[in-house]
């Protein structure tokens, strides 16, 4: 009898720790599910959709792209929207499409006037979104759309100019040319030209006018000895930055060059075959890819300041050398660069991968290390020094990282 009451208490006891477990199983597994994650970007897609999808989950209006508290017409948007554009290009995922539309939709009224824009600023950054209107309206046929673009052509007709024939890059900054404005304006002008001009002659002088713009930069602006270009170039040299004798900026930060080969290889796109510039903008094509290669770190990437990598303070920074790996993939693939310029394309996306792209557990990618900012002048003023260029804002998703990288993705179909 004792054994008997002793076998039924110990599998009472069995009995409740089981139970116990059990409900502590269940417990826990109510607790995973609850905290199951709700994945936004699949990791089946390429790394193109996986960043554009990943800018519209952060930033769901395009007006709103760059960090800005209030919707405007800026670069920025036009720059991760023409990235978007040759997304929807491939997938014809009508997402895409609505996005870019959307942005266009908000920003141009009734009446073609684009909102918060100002001619008088005569700010070349203003014409880039101009290049989504350039692709909208052939598909659209608004003719507020049409109007808007005609604005943005007239400013490059009034644009103040150096006594060479250089844009001012801004009003307010006189008788300066940028690396950065031949990004801005020179591939809306040449595409301009080409699809919605009809006079030849008309045609053929913005032609000239565009090819031009690239020839001052090389004759200012490039430094015989590396083969790179100078941020800035003030032909009064009376800039606190400027050099005094050559009018030059002091450093070669990798965004600006960026800018400046993206700026060449689409404009190639609209320049005609028979221009006699195409082979002078080919050739500083190939001037850029061999000075720049010459400063590929080992990792693949760039510095913020191209020819310091030892410097104390530099970093290897994500918007230029996104910028690089497009422009030297698409110079070889449209036949313009040697392949073994292919090659330091894709050693540099893998450093991109390796080194400056991080996933969450929803999806989201997110592009690190990517210089927010960075000028010439201004108040406060920027003087264009090394400890300047190292000391602006660096964040995660910067638009100018993120439209780049997606470009550069495409061209290498990653």
């Amino acid at each position: 009898m004792k054994n008997i009451i002793k076998y039924l208490v110990l599998f009472l006891v069995v009995f409740g720790l089981t139970s116990t477990a059990c409900k502590d199983f269940n417990k826990n597994s109510d607790k995973t599910k609850n905290k199951s994650v709700n994945i936004k970007v699949a990791d089946t897609l390429k790394w193109s959709e996986r960043m554009l999808l990943s800018e519209m989950e952060r930033v769901p209006k395009a007006s709103m792209l760059d960090f800005v508290k209030k919707p405007r017409w800026s670069y920025t948007n036009g720059l991760v929207l023409s990235a978007a554009i040759k997304v929807y290009e491939k997938t014809k995922n009508q997402k895409y499409y609505d996005y870019i539309y959307t942005y266009a939709n908000e920003m141009i009224d009734n009446t073609g006037t684009i909102k918060t824009y100002k001619i008088s600023n005569q700010n070349l950054d203003m014409i880039k979104s101009g290049d989504v209107l350039l692709y909208l309206y052939p598909n659209t046929k608004e003719h507020r759309f049409l109007k808007a673009i005609e604005t943005l052509n007239s400013q490059l007709e009034s644009q103040p100019k150096t006594s060479d024939g250089g844009y001012w890059h801004k009003k307010i900054y006189p008788y300066q040319m940028w690396l950065d404005g031949l990004y801005m304006a020179e591939p809306f002008h040449t595409r301009y030209a080409k699809e919605y001009i009809t006079d030849s002659l008309k045609q053929a002088q913005i032609y000239n006018d565009v090819v031009l713009q690239f020839d001052l930069i090389q004759k200012h602006s490039r430094d015989e000895n590396t083969g790179l270009l100078y941020h800035g170039w003030d032909e009064s040299k009376e800039q606190q930055w400027a050099n005094k004798e050559t009018g030059n900026s002091p450093n070669f930060w990798s965004r600006a060059m960026g800018w400046y080969g993206m700026a060449i290889v689409d404009v190639l796109d609209y320049l005609p075959q028979n221009h006699p510039g195409r082979e002078r903008l080919i050739k500083y094509l190939n001037q850029f890819a061999d000075a720049i290669s010459k400063y590929q770190d080992n990792t693949g990437l760039w510095y913020q300041v191209l020819d310091q990598k030892d410097r104390k303070g530099n970093y290897l920074e994500a918007s230029g050398t996104s910028m690089f790996t497009y422009t030297l993939a698409k110079g070889v693939h449209k036949g313009y660069l040697n392949e073994k310029y292919l090659d330091l394309a894709e050693k540099a996306y893998t450093g991109i991968i390796d080194n400056l792209i991080s996933i969450e557990d929803s999806g989201i990618i997110n592009l690190n290390q990517v210089c927010g900012v960075a000028g010439l002048g201004g108040n406060p003023y920027r003087d264009g020094s090394f400890e300047y260029y190292v000391n602006e804002i660096i964040r995660s998703n910067d638009p100018k990282g993120t439209g780049p990288f997606i470009l550069a993705s495409l061209e290498l179909n990653k």
